[in-house]
């Protein structure tokens, strides 16, 4: 179990203190919500079989960042038992260029090292005035890439496209911060990291 009560006081400091936000949208109807919430080419931190979490999130958001270790500690959990679906929604200067490099190392079969390696960092590189591209660019020649085909996949207009569909996605489902969740398509709210473990339980159980 993750009962760390350093965890549980970040989490409430994440969701209590969001300040990540887009406008209020309206929300869909259930059978839509269904299909703006994972599409095909969304990326996949783990598979499941029982489950399917759906994180919409900015890899600058602080409070996303204080989340990170939670949804690592919960992917080792529920392992082989819930899929975990990330979804983009960029609200900051430098957060489209980490999704786009995030989705350039899929390309290469290296999301989950390139989703690591952007929270890993993220204090030294986030809430820069300045692009960070050359950064991004950095780490992925440390992951050992093939660097044409990063380059190739990050400049990409496709590539933009899904990172701003998935936005839209979020913002059709009324989401209004980072990070949102689902489970099993629904939205959750948790205060604690008790109440994230509880509703995978409830839904590994139903």
């Amino acid at each position: 179990m993750i009962g760390v009560a350093a965890l549980v006081l970040v989490v409430l400091l994440a969701f209590n203190g969001r300040s990540d936000e887009t406008p209020e949208q309206a929300v869909p109807s259930e059978s839509e919500s269904a299909d703006l919430l994972v599409r095909d080419d969304s990326p996949r931190l783990a598979e499941g079989e029982e489950a399917v979490f759906v994180e919409f999130l900015d890899f600058e958001c602080e409070a996303c960042l204080s989340l990170y270790p939670v949804i690592e500690n919960l992917r080792e959990e529920y392992d082989g038992r819930v899929t975990f679906v990330v979804r983009y929604m960029p609200l900051h200067g430098n957060s489209l260029n980490a999704a786009l490099a995030a989705e350039a190392a899929a390309e290469q079969g290296e999301f989950e090292a390139m989703y690591q390696r952007l929270f890993d960092t993220a204090e030294e590189w986030g809430h820069q005035e300045s692009s960070q591209r050359n950064v991004f660019f950095g780490y992925a020649k440390e992951l050992g890439l093939d660097m044409d085909a990063f380059t190739a996949a990050y400049d990409d207009p496709t590539t933009l496209e899904r990172i701003e569909q998935s936005r839209k996605d979020g913002q059709a489902l009324g989401i209004t911060g980072t990070p949102t969740f689902f489970l099993d398509g629904e939205r959750l709210q948790p205060q604690s990291v008790s109440d994230l473990e509880e509703a995978f339980d409830d839904a590994l159980q139903g």
